[in-house]
């Protein structure tokens, strides 16, 4: 079987002469597999999304679909997945919602209207076929998240990497999208701090300290003792420093 994301011993760095963001980062991910990717503020975890749809340069393999990510490959790439920034103003392109959402069917060679139909189905799902004239711009951040994920899931690709997509949506909205996220197919590599969320999604997680894997697991509660150790440190340092009074 084929896996639909590999990472074999991947750094980055942002420009030459710089510490490594992320170090020696590998892992694999089985098709239709739902994996979490946590960490604190600069643990890396945007970081390794971005350098797997080819928006960040990196030394060592990654393999999106069995296909080696090169820059002859990574047009081919970015039509197998579906990619979910964490400012969704970052990917919103378009002054009219529906165009946005059916941006990267059209991009493919979909038919105009076929592209359109697609997109009028997945923005019903996600609660927001009523703004499908207005512009992304003159919505709420909640509703604009929403529109960009649309935009990642309406090709209906076979690996989804979404970064903070819990973020700007009350809890009816995150309990909303996590099912929509058990409904879908794709592998899953998801990037967040809502480890509740992520609990309710993912059955296996990935957990960044300083850009290095510290946990691989499918324990939840490995995932709790960690971040509690975390706390705990910070916790300690504070009670170090001597305060004036």
């Amino acid at each position: 079987m084929i896996a639909a994301l590999v990472y074999r011993d991947v750094s980055v760095h942002y420009r030459a002469g710089t510490p490594e963001v992320v170090r020696n980062v590998s892992l694999s991910i089985a098709p239709g597999e739902r994996v979490a990717l946590l960490g604190l503020n600069g643990s890396g975890k945007t970081t390794v999304l971005s350098a797997a749809a080819g928006l960040l340069p990196f030394t060592g393999e990654i393999e999106v679909c069995g296909i080696r990510l090169a820059r002859a490959t990574e047009r081919t790439i970015r039509d197998r997945l579906g990619f979910l920034f964490g400012v969704p103003d970052d990917q919103i392109l378009f002054p009219n919602v529906t165009d946005d959402v059916a941006f990267s069917l059209e991009r493919r060679g979909v038919d105009r209207a076929e592209a359109r139909a697609k997109a009028a189905e997945i923005m019903a799902v996600l609660g927001i076929g009523n703004l499908a004239s207005c512009s992304p711009h003159h919505l709420s951040q909640g509703q604009r998240q929403r529109v960009a994920l649309a935009g990642a899931l309406v090709s209906a690709p076979p690996l989804l990497l979404l970064d903070e997509p819990s973020a700007s949506l009350d809890p009816v909205g995150r309990e909303e999208l996590a099912g929509l996220l058990d409904a879908q197919a794709a592998a899953l590599l998801l990037a967040t701090h809502d480890f509740s969320f992520a609990r309710r999604v993912c059955r296996r997680f990935i957990v960044l300290d300083g850009g290095v894997i510290v946990a691989d697991t499918s324990d939840p509660a490995c995932v709790v003792r960690y971040e509690a150790s975390q706390i705990a440190s910070v916790r300690s340092r504070l009670c170090a420093i001597p305060f004036a009074r």
